[in-house]
């Protein structure tokens, strides 16, 4: 004779209720890593750096053969250079442009700011080539403040090719399109500029991203992010850096760097 559960039913109507909220909420829910992506737009030179590589200490101080500067962007607002400048900052780069959908709102205090004062200034960009070609991102970024003029205090402009922080950290493309779109963007700034534009980049990420191509060391400076006691060992081609951003937590702004020799390196830099 069968037994009767009077209240199977009802439990099996609860449960299938159960899964079905569970499922709606699963695709109602944004997934975890697009609430942990950045607003496009906000990335800035070194932003993978501690995630991607750490921090293993930091320089000597007070090494007469390199000269101190500093890196900023709009995350830094407007920026005290008087008081950069008494502390012994002597170059700075300031963010211009992203992709091509975005250029720095405090640009102008930035960059005119820090020339103001007695800085030798420069300007970067932030790459992003999964948007668009890197001639395209070069000419947006010469057409917005990434230019170079001769008047002996003005750097070639950076290329700030690193993480992506937006997605996949090679930008969905192979090494060998990597190094294709990055010399789009070197080439056409040259043109643009007649100054072979400076590569900054993280030696774990050129490596993994350009499978360590060397075939720009020979016309375009290196600007090697590290935050430790020491460059490290450099990616493929470069015998040596230029600069070096060797923190992101120094005094006044916290992107900190130093050029690889004495003011005169900078000034000859900046002449070209």
């Amino acid at each position: 004779m069968p037994v009767h559960r009077s209240g199977t039913p009802h439990r099996l109507r609860l449960l299938a209720l159960g899964t079905l909220l569970a499922a709606f909420s699963l695709l109602c829910a944004p997934p975890s890593s697009a609430a942990d992506t950045p607003a496009r737009g906000s990335a800035r030179m070194g932003m993978g750096v501690l995630a991607h590589d750490g921090q293993a200490g930091t320089p000597t101080t007070g090494d007469a053969t390199q000269t101190e500067g500093v890196d900023v962007s709009g995350y830094q607002g407007n920026v005290a250079w008087s008081t950069l400048w008494s502390s012994g900052v002597k170059w700075a780069y300031t963010k211009a442009t992203e992709g091509t959908y975005y250029t720095n709102p405090y640009f102008t205090q930035q960059y005119n700011g820090s020339y103001n004062v007695g800085m030798i200034r420069g300007a970067y960009h932030f790459a992003t080539p999964d948007t668009t070609s890197g001639a395209t991102q070069a000419n947006y970024f010469v057409d917005h403040g990434g230019g170079w003029s001769g008047d002996g205090r003005t750097l070639p402009g950076t290329l700030d090719i690193e993480w992506n922080p937006y997605g996949a950290a090679c930008y969905g493309k192979t090494q060998s399109a990597m190094v294709s779109w990055i010399s789009s963007f070197l080439t056409q700034y040259k043109a643009r500029t007649g100054r072979d534009a400076v590569i900054y980049t993280a030696t774990s990420w050129w490596s993994d991203c350009t499978g360590n191509y060397g075939g720009f060391a020979s016309a375009n400076p290196l600007w090697i992010a590290r935050y430790a006691a020491g460059p490290g060992t450099l990616p493929a081609g470069w015998a040596y850096y230029t600069l070096w951003q060797y923190t992101s937590s120094g005094p006044t702004v916290g992107d900190h760097d130093k050029f690889n020799g004495g003011l005169d390196r900078v000034q000859a830099l900046a002449n070209g």
